[in-house]
């Protein structure tokens, strides 16, 4: 078996937004760069390139121009509130405050020297039911998706006047570290064929995701004891191949792997109709008007009712007590059209494709077009009934563990919710509807939330009804890294020549966010660990 060996100044494992962002950075510093990716060439760019493109940011024009007063030291009172970091997580607090002073020059003006725009809306997810959360909007929408991150960044990468000094080799699999005398010096690993590979390198960058893909034994394994046993059915939302392997090398090597128990999982996934790989998922925006019960037609309250944009991590806690551990989101046409979405770039043509006129009509008249393809497409998890009755009836076709959804209960439900909008803004009782007037505010969500609907208008029939399960997404824990991105190890020392970035490396200290994300930290720490460790390999 042949063993080709390269020679390079600094070798990537993983061509993800992290690890592109670090190549660009050691290509402005002059630096001869080696980037090795597992998948095929056209999929470079990994999870961020099928993402919706949402990045947290502080203080930009689009928040100025939105009359949005907002400060770094702002931000980090809501990051602390949100992340309830633990006793010893002082590396993931330094992390925290770091983002929040440098998103505006490492994150904003990057991606808007390569020509990324924004939509001039800044979106407000993470609101918080109690414990902190996004205090104003931060989420900045990419216009184009994350395909059009990593389209800017290969274009910027392919033009620039450093390019002759970094080559990308793909199906190349990383499967060991190597060291000299304590320091690292380079990978091996494999083709995807018969022929192996040595990198030798004077600085070795992990940029390879996280653990929550692959299999899923990984997640599994460190699944958060609190929350139980998994669910039977596990959606799978990450990478095919972050399955955590250069997690345990960097263990190996006396490195700190911490926090993988905090996993960063939607309460909104549908079986993904591309089956790709078993149990893949494809996560749903879930409507903010819908009522969202349990397999047995119970309006889920923990302790009140669940309303998405507030607290992903209580939602999914809160479905996790639920029988079956899976939940249903009872809506109507109207509700759906307006506020059913999908999260990530190829159901989303409007954004994808930048289609003003096509996103117009659809904040307008509602995206039809959508909520037809996924009932077509995810029929098991999506179904739709001009009765309440048959509605009930088809849900039960469709639920699992010999649940059954009681249609007089569900009814009950939907009577007193819909008798609670009839009493009108200022005098709802109900705190689902207290939310949305409280939402509607905020012009950014006026345009994609329905004007206080009822469920069983006749006029916005049919019934809808999506049936949704956890989807696993994001590892929020990681390898331990200072802020210079050095790997460390349990003595606080770093390990020579090994660097972390992205999720990797928890986005930043092995677990930037604690328990929760505030949404859009993670295209915008992959951005920010990429830059930080090709500025420290720089500086030697």
């Amino acid at each position: 078996m042949t063993t080709e060996t390269h020679t390079t100044e600094v070798v990537i494992a993983g061509g993800g937004l992290a690890g592109l962002s670090t190549a660009y950075e050691l290509l402005d510093l002059g630096k001869t760069v080696l980037l090795l990716d597992k998948d095929e060439q056209e999929n470079l760019g990994g999870m961020a390139k099928k993402s919706f493109g949402g990045v947290h940011m502080i203080g930009t024009p689009h928040q100025k121009r939105s009359g949005i007063e907002d400060s770094p030291d702002a931000a980090f009172e809501d990051w602390l509130a949100y992340a309830e970091f633990g006793p010893g997580d002082d590396l993931p607090r330094q992390w925290a405050k770091y983002y929040c002073e440098n998103s505006r020059e490492l994150i904003f003006d990057f991606l808007d020297q390569k020509k990324v725009s924004f939509l001039p809306i800044v979106n407000w997810p993470e609101r918080g039911t109690g414990n902190g959360g996004n205090r104003v909007a931060r989420w900045h929408i990419t216009w184009g998706t994350g395909y059009e991150i990593i389209h800017r960044l290969l274009r910027a990468l392919d033009a620039h006047p450093n390019r002759d000094k970094l080559q990308i080799l793909f199906e190349h699999e990383v499967s060991g570290v190597e060291t000299t005398d304590g320091r690292v010096t380079g990978l091996h690993g494999k083709r995807l064929g018969d022929s192996q590979y040595r990198v030798e390198a004077e600085h070795v960058v992990l940029a390879a995701g996280g653990m929550c893909g692959g299999d899923m034994s990984m997640l599994k394994k460190n699944w958060y004891p609190a929350w139980g046993e998994p669910p039977k059915v596990l959606l799978n939302g990450a990478h095919q191949y972050g399955d955590g392997m250069l997690h345990e090398k960097v263990r190996e090597l006396g490195g700190v792997v911490t926090h993988l128990d905090k996993q960063w999982h939607y309460a909104a996934g549908v079986h993904n109709p591309a089956k790709s790989r078993p149990f893949d998922g494809l996560s749903i925006v879930p409507p903010r008007s819908a009522l969202w019960v349990n397999a047995l037609g119970e309006r889920i309250r923990n302790p009140g009712p669940l309303v998405a944009y507030t607290d992903t991590r209580h939602l999914v806690e809160s479905i996790l007590k639920q029988p079956g551990k899976y939940s249903w989101q009872v809506m109507n046409w109207k509700i759906a059209i307006k506020e059913l979405a999908v999260s990530g770039c190829n159901y989303m043509d409007a954004f994808r494709y930048k289609k003003r006129l096509l996103l117009v009509k659809h904040l307008l008249f509602g995206n039809k077009d959508l909520i037809r393809k996924l009932a077509a497409e995810c029929p098991d998890d999506i179904v739709m009934a001009d009765s309440l009755e048959e509605l009930v009836k088809r849900m039960n076709e469709r639920n699992l563990d010999g649940l059954v959804v009681d249609g007089d209960v569900l009814q009950r439900e939907i009577d007193a919710y819909d008798a609670d909008v009839d009493r009108g803004p200022g005098a709802f009782e109900d705190e689902q509807l207290q939310l949305i007037e409280e939402f509607r505010k905020y012009r950014g969500d006026r345009a994609r939330l329905c004007k206080f609907q009822k469920i069983a208008d006749p006029k916005a029939r049919p019934f809808v009804a999506v049936r949704e399960f956890i989807l696993a997404r994001k590892s929020l824990g990681g390898v331990q890294t200072d802020l210079s991105c050095r790997v460390l190890k349990e003595d606080g020392t770093a390990i020579p020549g090994l660097y972390a970035v992205g999720e990797t490396a928890g986005f930043g200290g092995g677990g930037i966010h604690g328990l929760r994300s505030l949404e859009g930290t993670f295209l915008g720490g992959c951005v920010l660990t990429g830059r930080v460790a090709g500025r420290a390999i720089a500086r030697g």
